[in-house]
């Protein structure tokens, strides 16, 4: 089990069950919630059981919480205070954060259950400080939502039950002193400004206040001090809740004239789309991948062979990615598309621009004809691009949902490290990225090496797209190296290694079979690649992200050699170079590729604690955008 809920309860039977209705609304069921109540003399404990909550016996915030620790399965505690609300998503969103920056101890950000302004207000400069404070001295305000590894809290003793007040700030300092703390930044957590009305803004302000300020000091603080108290009185919830009742009815009353009329118009407009989209048993998808190179179309081979059960996919492409895609899957269409023009390993960007416009007015009537009408003919429910141009323009035009799902978006997305040098040829990539996929409704980014996401970016990463034939090889060791150029005018690259004589160098990427001293030049066949993949010694590449990620995953030290001006290949082959995984450089020669060969052990080392991944991740995560960008 992932998760395990602990919310202590004292006469919470008001908002109890708004919590656990927004739990019970997630999509997501490894979990489970433990109630630590503390006698409570409203039906707080019935609503508990009514919900198949596990219910232990609580206390003081503290109490409960350690109560509820000690009876949890989950490897991860989330503690909630239970007028809280998870906003959509929550859960999933946590444990993704939470794994993918390897914490120990988080707090999610708050989000006033209120529309007013003071409220909100007071809410983002709470969350600003704890975000700015984090690294100093991690703080939370309030229990709204402490996450923390299971193992972490019994190794730290839990909650300090001797403490009144500020014990939830006193055990993330405690446990942030061994593991990782951040306060996550996508997962927020709808809160209630109860206590705002009950005890005013200025109350509250000067509570919290003097208790971070002797937190800074290093003293804790007790509840008597602040004139503060656990539960709320059955008496004061009522006399809220009927004045909220009174002002609530009048305006029911002034709804309910206009209610009939708004219902028919409903009623209406969804005849009409439902009438307009013909009735289907399986939601229609189409997955549109960019014709350069082999990566995107191996990677959508991948995904479409895992998803052509559930959904009606529809593949568009063009080039070798069509041929490919083409010679495997049924409902493939060729569309037009752009390639990068390389001379002597080199991007040649006015050639590259001079084809594009002579292509350009066929592409276009292509990319119409194909794409555009078949979008309006079979009405498709979501469409997914790798990379693919008229993807975005269709989706804009149509109005249909569009999932981006790249390597390449991770430049524009995160925080990437890379050689300073490369700085305009950077900036460049991002102007054209940025014009290919527009405002998807999410960036599913799939990599080798894992930068943070940037602030305010809606993008997950997951771990490289492999071939299934490739994660059942078995990796072993002859004495070839595997030679994998994507650009026919790396022939005078591949002439240079024939100064190692002792060497031997499979060569693909050229469409020939033939022996040239020390070369051997194969046609591209998966088969007979996979095998001479798994028992190479090592692999020269230039700096494709599919290549590079199948060699990482047969764990095999990688010399790579990015083509000039491609930002991307640069980008992958710096990571190799600054995970151990390889080499990167920026030339060629036979010196640097002995030298290369010499250090293998160092990098092998390296590369056998890559963990293995497999494709479940990313498929699952494709279906749950599908279904939920598709409702």
């Amino acid at each position: 089990m992932i998760f395990s809920i602990v919310i202590p309860t004292y006469n919470e039977e008001e908002y109890l069950p708004i919590l656990l209705d927004s739990i019970k609304e997630q999509d997501f069921d490894d979990y489970e919630v433990i109630v630590a109540d503390a006698n409570s003399t409203d039906k707080t404990k019935e609503i508990a059981e009514s919900y198949g909550c596990i219910v232990v016996e609580g206390g003081m915030p503290a109490v409960g919480r350690n109560n509820g620790a000690k009876a949890a399965k989950g490897d991860i505690l989330i503690f909630l205070d239970s007028d809280l609300k998870l906003t959509e998503d929550y859960l999933r969103d946590v444990l993704y954060e939470f794994q993918m920056e390897r914490l120990g101890i988080a707090i999610t950000q708050m989000k006033p259950l209120s529309n007013k302004v003071e409220d909100k207000l007071f809410h983002e400069f709470a969350n600003y400080f704890m975000i700015s404070v984090e690294n100093i001295k991690p703080h939370g305000a309030g229990c709204y939502g402490i996450i923390a590894k299971r193992s972490l809290h019994e190794k730290c003793n839990g909650f300090d039950e001797s403490l009144t007040f500020g014990e939830d700030t006193d055990y993330i300092e405690r446990l942030a002193k061994i593991e990782r703390f951040k306060v996550l930044r996508n997962a927020k957590i709808g809160v209630s400004t109860r206590r705002l009305e009950e005890e005013g803004i200025v109350t509250l302000i000067q509570q919290y206040g003097k208790s971070t300020v002797n937190d800074f000091l290093g003293k804790r603080t007790d509840a008597s001090e602040l004139n503060y108290n656990f539960g709320h009185s059955t008496e004061t919830l009522s006399k809220s809740k009927l004045s909220r009742l009174e002002r609530g009815t009048e305006r029911i009353n002034e709804l309910k004239g206009t209610y009939d009329e708004s219902l028919q118009k409903i009623n209406r407009t969804r005849q009409r789309i439902n009438t307009n989209k013909k009735k289907r048993d399986k939601k229609v998808v189409f997955y549109c991948a960019c014709g350069e190179g082999m990566g995107h179309a191996i990677r959508t081979g991948v995904i479409v062979d895992k998803i052509k059960e559930k959904y009606d996919v529809y593949i568009f492409s063009s080039d070798r990615a069509y041929e490919y895609l083409n010679s495997k899957f049924d409902n493939v269409y060729e569309i037009g598309g752009f390639n990068t023009v390389y001379i002597n390993n080199k991007v040649n960007n006015l050639r590259t621009l001079s084809n594009a416009i002579k292509r350009n007015p066929t592409n276009m009537k292509v990319g119409y004809e194909k794409l555009y009408k078949k979008a309006r003919e079979l009405k498709p429910d979501v469409i997914v691009t790798d990379f693919e141009i008229y993807a975005t323009m269709v989706s804009k035009l149509l109005s249909i949902p569009l999932i981006s799902l790249d390597n390449i978006h991770m430049i524009t997305q995160t925080k990437i490290d890379y050689p300073k040098k490369h700085y305009a040829e950077m900036i460049k990539a991002k102007g054209v990225i940025k014009t290919y996929v527009v405002k998807p409704k999410v960036h599913i980014l799939t990599s080798f090496f894992y930068p943070k996401v940037r602030p305010r970016k809606n993008a997950v990463i997951y771990p490289p797209i492999i071939r299934e034939d490739i994660l059942k090889l078995e990796p072993s060791e002859d004495d070839h190296i595997i030679v994998y150029q994507t650009s026919k005018e790396s022939v005078k690259l591949v002439n240079k290694l024939k100064s190692l004589k002792n060497e031997k160098f499979i060569v693909y990427g050229f469409n020939k079979n033939e022996v040239d001293e020390n070369l051997t030049y194969k046609e591209f066949n998966e088969d007979v690649f996979y095998d001479d993949l798994a028992s190479s010694k090592a692999v020269i590449c230039n700096g494709g992200f599919t290549f590079i990620s199948e060699a990482i995953c047969l764990k095999k030290p990688i010399y790579s050699v990015p083509a000039i001006g491609n930002f991307e290949q640069t980008l992958n082959g710096f990571y190799v170079r600054k995970l151990g995984y390889g080499e990167y450089h920026e030339v060629m020669s036979p010196q640097k590729v002995k030298a290369f060969l010499n250090r293998l052990p160092t990098y092998k080392e390296k590369l056998s604690r890559v963990k293995k991944t497999n494709n479940e991740g990313i498929v699952q995560e494709l279906i749950y955008r599908i279904e939920k960008y598709s409702r």
